[in-house]
């Protein structure tokens, strides 16, 4: 029995398809990949804190005074409502006294000088903003009675 030998068949391979493959491919990642810009160097000083090696002369102590009709006096400045029990301009005030005493290296104080018929809700709400503003150092003035 004789075999039959087959010719060589040339086999192509189409690149067509494959090409059009190839620039989807690239077309898709081009529009999916983001470019990132170099960043630029911005000659600008954010604001920050100074610290100072010698101490400046700011008060030790902060007195905060209420009154019987529930004002609170810091310094014999008003502040907040007598009826305000959050008292957002006393606490800001605290705050930045903290930082500035923070700055100078020294610990906050406070001095609370609550009024002899001051209802005591009135402390209670003094010694939050104190909390709030994270001043720990806080003590009481009594009257001496002679």
């Amino acid at each position: 029995m004789k075999l039959k030998r087959q010719e060589n068949i040339d086999l192509k391979i189409e690149m067509t398809p494959m090409i059009d493959c190839v620039f989807l491919l690239l077309i898709f990642f081009m529009v999916t990949s983001t470019f990132n810009r170099q960043e630029a160097d911005i000659s600008f000083s954010l604001p920050g804190v100074a610290s100072q090696d010698e101490p400046v002369e700011i008060p030790d102590e902060q007195i905060i005074e209420i009154t019987g009709d529930g004002q609170v006096l810091l310094n014999d400045l008003a502040y907040d409502k007598p009826g305000e029990s959050d008292m957002p301009e006393l606490v800001d005030t605290l705050k930045r006294f903290r930082a500035s005493a923070e700055a100078n290296k020294t610990s906050a104080m406070v001095t609370i000088a609550p009024a002899d018929d001051v209802i005591q809700q009135r402390v209670v709400d003094v010694l939050n903003a104190c909390s709030v503003a994270q001043i720990s150092n806080v003590t009481f003035a009594v009257e001496d009675e002679e």
